[in-house]
């Protein structure tokens, strides 16, 4: 299986390296024959190529089995005129990697803060109010006076089905409970395609309990009891802030594993930011990342008939489940490592099992 490797900004090149760590544990245990193929994106590469994503990556990774991208500082580039792309948004729109999965659960060791649950977010991923993914050409915010500025919002048939299937298909392989997320009380006809597309897909499989809730009512529910929440779909807003809500309430940010997924390709990515203020001291949580390639490993492996990749990705699992419940694990998760010794526990349990 041949994986580029990007490791972008700030804590990304330290987390990367603990994740590649796992990896090769994996592959060596598994008989995966990984191959990690690294190149520079994001600041390294805009001072070294004078863009932070060269045009040959696209074909680079077109190449390869999968991707693996680190955590790029995306608030600094805003000029694509001189080089500064998005590096996520640049391969989420040219791959058309619409569904982004971020499962959320608890660990024995490391209580949640409502008690224990283990959802799915799935978050459409190529649309919504994305100012610079939802247009082919330009950007969807206008700034029409210096004191007026629109924000355009695209939601269409095809992107609203595909999520939709691709939310029902995963709920089904879980606890067969598929919880629809939405503001069609207000955004009556965008929303209201989006919920109606879901509750038409939900019907094609057959024991799918299906609900739907107000996107601000869902976070009062989430809050109050996660447990209850087995597969969440909605749009692409409001399932980034969901996302990002549930992986805290798990114990932290650092400990949710992102995957985006279209038909052809898949993209493992933390999900979390680049965090520069703590870039270089050795204390970044790599749990993300590392679960995010075990999720990267079971896609190869459903996708291509290889059940070895998914006992794998089961077993990087339960390796950082262990690590976490003994303690093996960064200061932000109750431990006492490094970033690059957690990855190491995490490595040395995988190997060990």
């Amino acid at each position: 299986m041949q994986l580029v490797v990007l490791p972008g900004d700030g804590i990304g090149p330290e987390i990367t390296t603990a994740t590649s760590g796992v990896l090769r544990a994996a592959s060596e245990r598994f008989q995966l024959d990984l191959r990690l193929e690294e190149h520079a994106v994001g600041h390294a590469s805009l001072k070294q190529f004078g863009t932070t994503v060269r045009p040959e990556l696209l074909d680079i990774v077109r190449a390869a089995d999968g991707l693996i991208l680190g955590p790029t500082a995306t608030f600094d580039f805003k000029d694509e005129a001189h080089g500064e792309i998005n590096p996520s948004r640049h391969f989420r729109k040219s791959l058309d990697l619409y569904a982004n999965i971020r499962p959320a659960r608890t660990y024995a060791g490391r209580p949640g803060r409502l008690g224990d649950f283990d959802l799915v977010v799935v978050r459409e991923n190529t649309e919504g109010f994305y100012a610079d993914r939802n247009l082919e050409q330009g950007n969807g915010e206008m700034l029409v006076t210096s004191d007026v500025v629109i924000s355009l919002r695209r939601i269409t048939r095809l992107c609203c089905e595909r999520i939709a299937h691709a939310a029902c298909r995963l709920a089904m392989k879980r606890r067969r409970h598929l919880t629809i997320v939405h503001k069609a009380n207000v955004l009556k006809i965008g929303d209201g395609m989006f919920l109606d597309i879901c509750r038409a897909a939900a019907k094609g499989y057959p024991g799918l309990a299906v609900d739907d809730i107000l996107v601000d009512a869902m976070m009062a529910h989430v809050v109050r009891s996660p447990d209850r929440f087995d597969v969440i779909v909605s749009t692409n807003m409001f399932g980034d802030i969901l996302s990002d809500l549930t992986a805290e309430l798990s114990g932290s940010l650092g400990l949710g594993g992102s995957l985006n997924v279209g038909d052809r390709y898949a993209m493992a990515q933390a999900a979390h930011g680049s965090a520069p203020d703590i870039a270089g001291q050795d204390i970044a949580n790599p749990v993300s990342l590392i679960l995010s390639t075990a999720l990267l490993l079971a896609w190869h492996g459903e996708r291509s008939g290889a059940v070895r990749y998914e006992e794998a990705a089961r077993a990087i699992e339960a390796a950082v489940a262990k690590a976490i419940g003994e303690g093996r694990a960064t200061r932000d998760v109750g431990g006492k490592l490094g970033t690059i010794a957690a990855g190491a526990a995490i490595a040395e349990i995988l190997q060990a099992e």
